[in-house]
């Protein structure tokens, strides 16, 4: 490992012979490296770049996952964390007990149901054991427990007694996900308040497992393999107090009878829905969220009065189905409204107006094309100001926009032109994304972003851009211009813009001279400029001093001049990965005067070639550019 520190910041270096990596990907993806971080060292002198451009091989090799977190994971345990100062004399070998009747036999890879644990039990975890029966008459003697934790086990129906909780009458958390029960208990407590059967095998449910308990306040049965043929009808007959129902991932073709009215949150995503009953919601009126998505549901499936007496509904999830169509008859209270990964190809003009509290409109991966949104299908939606549009069939931008949008998708559809009037009337607009179309440089009207005043990030990526577009909005902080063929900066394409921070114009066709001189005198709060993979053979000249990082990897730079950052003092990090720069092509000078520099990345240049030569051909590029540019 080779460091180089200028009164106390961190440089990396290195030349890169031969490993398998592509251009411009971070440092947390790369595979074999020619150099690696260089640790913080001070060094009493730094005396030449040359000396420290040296080929240092490592080699780095890192296997990782993305763990997934249950979506209903919850506080599974109500168990305290024993006090060591209090913990009693009987406890089971291995396990932790308190006076207070907490008694953690977790994780201590017991195979049995421990004979021995205080009958003063008030809360017990045997999770994370491989516990494959229980004995109805060790769990008879805890008569005081509130909470019995066993998820994580291996409990099978056969191990598991239909007696087995029937003598525990103070019972109020039950929780055995992750075992391998196939059919639920017969008979559960009625001071039951939480229970919870993910993540096991279960295909049948009795009329008694969850029925009559007045305190049951939370079921979990996601994760199991579930049919309608394994509902009883009066599921919860006599347990109307049941808020949340968590039934995702099963076998359910259609939706539960007779669910309980005090429910406010219900997920059913991820079973085999088809069709919802008529009246199936009719007595949920104060149910608040409900997921359907990743089923099969038609519009032939639902009618217009499906949703229509969920009064208190404000988040509905139907993506993921097989809608073509949205919805009639849908709750005005809905706040969040998922339709996105559908067939949707039209929206009409009354099917959204009565949702007046509707602030999230989600309609990506569908079919739509403009002229199936009606002009007047936004009309009077006051509070909507986040609309996805995006991944659909749109040509052109659509017609009659929320006047109140904030933040409107509409990138990869084919648009290939920009109006004059296309967001004439959405004023209060900050973050627009037509990135991914088909749209020209000819074709985006110089007005047509003059209304759009509040318009903080527009990106306008992989498109077919041959040249920065005159009349951006002056009070852009963002812009992004990245993957399209621009290969000139006209004069005063950027003026004006002195709000913008970050400027992201990496893979285009950009060659030095193509710069008009003074192209950023005036973005004077410009601090992230990326200008990665372009054609530029030099540091382009006249940046902004108020820049702190500057992308130029993957160019055609092969020297560095001795005055290149002068105008750049605040500069923190610059990176010139994969270029021409060969040693001896940068002088020490060049930073030394770079108080803020944290970050210079030099990494995937060539170490050893003829200065002069590198010189001459730089010379030969810069008279041919000018040749172009005439």
């Amino acid at each position: 490992m080779f460091s180089w520190s200028l009164k106390g910041r961190v440089f990396l270096f290195g030349f890169f012979f031969g490993a398998q990596q592509g251009p411009g990907r971070p440092f947390s993806e790369q595979g074999d490296l020619a150099c690696r971080f260089l640790t913080v060292e001070m060094l009493p002198s730094s005396r030449s770049l040359l000396v420290l451009w040296l080929l240092v091989f490592s080699y780095k090799m890192i296997q990782g996952h993305n763990d997934e977190d249950n979506e209903f994971l919850e506080n599974s345990s109500k168990l305290l964390n024993p006090d060591p100062n209090f913990l009693t004399p009987d406890c089971p070998r291995d396990c932790t007990c308190t006076q207070e009747g907490v008694v953690d036999c977790g994780g201590i890879d017991l195979k049995e149901f421990p004979i021995d644990l205080p009958e003063s039990t008030n809360h017990l975890s045997l999770q994370n054991n491989q516990i494959e029966e229980i004995f109805p008459e060790e769990l008879a003697r805890l008569y005081r427990l509130e909470t019995l934790n066993l998820q994580n086990n291996r409990l099978t129906s056969k191990g598991l007694p239909e007696e087995a909780f029937e003598q525990l009458e103070n019972l109020n958390y039950l929780y055995l996900a992750n075992n391998k029960l196939t059919l639920a208990p017969k008979f559960l407590p009625n001071t039951l308040i939480s229970a919870d059967f993910a993540a096991n095998y279960i295909t049948k449910i009795y009329g008694l497992t969850f029925g009559q308990k007045p305190n049951l306040r939370s079921v979990y049965l996601h994760n199991n393999k579930l049919s309608d043929a394994g509902l009883p009808d009066n599921i919860f007959n006599g347990s109307n107090n049941v808020e949340i129902l968590i039934m995702s991932s099963n076998f359910l073709k259609y939706v539960p009878k007779n669910l309980p009215p005090a429910l406010y949150k219900l997920h059913l995503k991820n079973n085999k829905l088809e069709k919802i009953p008529k009246g199936a919601f009719n007595e949920l009126a104060g149910l608040r969220e409900l997921y359907l998505q990743n089923n099969y549901l038609t519009n032939e499936g639902m009618d217009n009065e499906t949703f229509w007496k969920l009064s208190s509904l404000e988040y509905l999830d139907l993506s993921s189905n097989n809608l073509s169509q949205i919805p009639s008859g849908l709750p005005r209270n809905i706040v969040l409204l998922h339709l996105e990964k559908n067939a949707i190809k039209t929206i009409g003009r009354d099917v959204l107006i009565q949702i007046r509290n509707l602030e999230y409109l989600l309609l990506h991966n569908n079919k739509l094309k403009a002229r199936g949104i009606h002009p007047l299908a936004f009309q009077g939606l006051k509070k909507l100001h986040t609309v996805h549009l995006y991944n659909n069939m749109l040509e052109r931008i659509p017609s009659g926009l929320p006047r109140r949008v904030k933040t409107l998708m509409i990138l990869h559809n084919q648009i290939s032109e920009i109006n004059r009037n296309d967001f004439a009337t959405t004023y209060l607009l900050e973050e627009l994304n037509l990135s991914y179309n088909k749209i020209t440089s000819p074709h985006i009207h110089r007005e047509a972003f003059r209304k759009l005043r509040l318009l903080k990030s527009l990106d306008l990526s992989g498109n077919n851009l041959h040249t920065l577009p005159f009349g951006f909005p002056k009070n852009l902080q963002i812009l992004k211009l990245k993957e399209n063929d621009i290969s000139t900066i006209p004069r005063r394409a950027l003026a004006g813009m002195t709000k913008l921070q970050e400027l992201f114009l990496s893979n285009n066709k950009l060659k030095v001279n193509s710069i008009h001189r003074g192209a950023w005198r005036e973005l004077s709060s410009l601090q992230i400029l990326d200008m990665g993979g372009n054609q530029l053979i030099s540091i382009p000249s006249d940046l902004p001093g108020s820049l702190e990082y500057l992308y130029l990897q993957n160019n055609k730079i092969t020297m560095v001049s001795e005055n290149a950052f002068e105008s750049t003092p605040n500069i923190k990090g610059i990176f010139l990965r994969y270029n021409k720069i060969a040693v001896g092509a940068v002088k020490e000078s060049t930073f030394q005067s770079l108080k803020h520099l944290q970050v210079l990345d030099i990494e995937g240049n060539f170490e050893f070639s003829d200065t002069s030569k590198n010189r001459d051909n730089s010379e030969e590029e810069e008279e041919e550019e000018e040749e172009e540019s005439r």
